[in-house]
């Protein structure tokens, strides 16, 4: 059977709050028997974006984490529910009745994710179910999809071994695989704020002038072994993506027109902006110290 997965791509997301506020607008206020209870004007946020900064100065990322209820297969909050209170629908979405969940509590803390809230005026758990009330109206999609503008999230109904197939060729990932959870939010790109990166700039004196070095090799290595390469940009910019937080030391291989360059690096926490790297050859070199 096919059955709903949201497709995350972090990618794209630009922080405009269009799903959050569409969660907003749906819930707030407005009660859907046996789908949900009204959403409290403040204090939850069954959708919600994430900030993460990595680096520094002009090479500086910011990205952007969509997160919500994940709708998972093996989820935690149905196994802790009473009487039925939280179920996993033939479609793939876990729901929470409004009905049979009052004064269950102990189904916030179910889930590892922290996205079950607590709603102290109607005594229930709460959280984002795509919009059930509305697919099963008819929707082609939930609202939140609809109103994403910059092609981060997207809604699929797929057979599972489909949506395999479509996480494999796409390089899609879920949140906290350790926990077994089974979730069908996936997310691409997800290194941009789960990683860090190692960045820098190349330039040279050129003419009696600082100069930005284009295209030049840049490669990274540890212990021996190349991991990425890359072409410095028109700034004489690169970046490299994807790396563990506190991986140690990495070597740094610089070519550009005949002059070569090796840098060590060491990772130990955060993104690394190694700033300026300077590719000079020596008569250059030195008349650039003659004019500073």
């Amino acid at each position: 059977m096919k059955k709903w997965n949201i497709i995350v791509d972090v990618e794209n997301c630009t922080n405009c709050q269009n799903c959050t506020m569409a969660v907003m607008d749906e819930y707030v206020g407005n009660a859907f028997p046996h789908y949900s209870a009204p959403h409290p004007p403040h204090g939850h946020h069954w959708v919600e974006i994430k900030k993460r900064e990595r680096g520094s100065g002009s090479l500086l990322d910011v990205a952007y984490l969509n997160v919500m209820c994940n709708q998972c297969d093996n989820a935690p909050c149905v196994r802790a529910a009473k009487d039925g209170a939280i179920y996993k629908r033939e479609d793939g979405i876990v729901m929470i009745d409004p009905d049979k969940a009052k004064g269950q509590k102990q189904l916030v803390k179910a889930c590892p994710y922290g996205h079950i809230w607590w709603n102290d005026e109607h005594q229930v758990p709460q959280k984002y179910s795509l919009d059930a009330h509305l697919l099963d109206d008819g929707w082609p999609e939930p609202r939140i999809t609809q109103v994403c503008a910059s092609g981060c999230l997207y809604a699929v109904k797929l057979e599972d071994n489909e949506m395999r197939q479509k996480a494999q060729e796409q390089g899609l990932e879920r949140l906290r695989p350790e926990l077994k959870t089974e979730g069908r939010v996936w997310y691409k790109n997800l290194h941009l704020f789960m990683k860090e990166h190692l960045a820098g700039s190349v330039a040279t004196y050129i003419n009696g002038l600082d100069e930005c070095c284009e295209t030049a090799q840049v490669e990274l290595y540890q212990e021996g072994k190349c991991l990425q390469h890359t072409v410095t940009d028109f700034f004489g910019d690169f970046k490299f993506q994807g790396l563990e937080s506190k991986s140690g030391k990495y070597v740094l291989r610089i070519k550009w027109n005949g002059i070569e360059k090796e840098i060590d690096v060491n990772l130990e926490a955060a993104s690394v902006n190694i700033g300026d790297i300077r590719l000079d050859n020596p008569d250059a070199e030195a008349e650039r110290k003659s004019t500073a």
